[in-house]
C-alpha cells in the first residue's frame, strides 16, 4: 500500500499547496503515476468547481495530468483507471457523507488496497484511518458511518496543535485527544502539526517534514516524534 496523508495543504502566509510540493512530485514520480483522480468532497464553504481548480493548477504545476470525479460523466470507470487518487481537505463528516452517497466508497478502499496510491490532506487523511472520530470538523452532516477507509491501523489528528485561549474555559487539543483514548484504550492517536506528513511504502511508515508529532496512547505518557522512520506504529 503506498500512502501519503499530510495534515494540512498550505502553510500560513504561503501559495496553496506550497509545502507539499516537494513531496507530492517525489512521491508519484517514484512511482511512475502520470495522472492523478481528485476527490473534492470535503468542499463546503467554496464550490468543488472552485477546489477542484486551485488544485488542478497545483498538480499542473508539478507536470501531473488531473481530472475531480466531480465532473466524471462515469466516475466509477474514472475510479477504476485511476493512477493515483488524491482527497483534499474540508469538512470530514461532509467529506464521508457524499462518499457514502456517491456508492464509490468499497471501490476506492479495493484500488487502494490493491494497487494505486493515495494521497490525502487534512480530512483526506482523516479517510485514511478506521474512522474519523479525530477530525477537528464540526459534524455538519451525519455520515451513513463513521467508519473510513481504514488504510493505517491507529488514528489522525491533523493541524495538531498545543494551543491554550486565555480566557476560555473549554477543552484544549490534548484533552479532546485524552478523551478519546480514554474511551478508545485500543486504539492510538497521532496528533500530526501542520507543516509534517506521513509516507507509506507496504509496511514501512516514514514521518517527513518540519516539527513534533505527538503519539497518544492509553495509560502512557503522550510521546514526541520527529522526523523519521515510525514503522512500529503499523503494529
Amino acid at each position: 500500500m503506498q500512502l501519503l496523508l499530510l495534515s494540512n495543504s498550505t502553510l500560513p502566509d504561503t501559495p496553496y499547496f506550497s509545502w507539499p510540493k516537494p513531496y507530492v512530485s517525489q512521491f508519484l514520480n517514484s512511482r511512475g503515476v502520470k495522472s492523478v483522480v481528485f476527490i473534492p468532497f470535503a468542499a463546503v464553504s467554496f464550490s468543488m468547481d472552485e477546489y477542484a481548480s486551485i488544485t488542478q493548477e497545483a498538480f499542473n504545476e508539478m507536470g501531473f495530468d488531473f481530472k475531480s470525479i466531480h465532473t466524471a460523466k462515469q466516475p466509477e470507470e474514472l475510479i477504476k483507471q485511476a493512477e493515483c487518487i488524491v482527497v483534499g481537505g474540508g469538512n470530514t463528516f461532509a467529506l464521508l457523507h457524499r462518499l457514502y452517497q456517491s456508492g464509490l466508497f468499497s471501490l476506492i478502499k479495493e484500488k487502494i488496497t490493491n494497487q494505486i496510491p493515495y494521497i490525502g490532506w487534512s480530512a483526506g487523511a482523516n479517510l485514511a484511518c478506521p474512522t474519523i472520530r479525530t477530525t477537528n470538523d464540526m459534524p455538519i452532516v451525519q455520515p451513513a458511518s463513521f467508519q473510513a477507509l481504514n488504510l493505517i491501523p491507529f488514528q489522525i489528528n491533523p493541524h495538531y496543535h498545543e494551543l491554550s485561549i486565555a480566557g476560555q474555559g473549554g477543552e484544549t487539543r490534548i484533552e479532546r485527544l485524552q478523551e478519546f483514548i480514554t474511551f478508545n484504550p485500543q486504539t492510538n492517536v497521532l496528533g500530526l502539526p501542520e507543516g509534517m506528513l506521513l509516507e507509506r511504502d507496504n509496511d514501512k511508515l516514514l514521518l517527513k517534514g518540519k516539527g513534533e508529532a505527538k503519539l497518544y496512547q492509553h495509560q502512557n505518557n503522550v510521546i514526541t516524534i520527529q522526523e523519521g522512520d515510525v514503522s512500529y506504529l503499523m503494529r
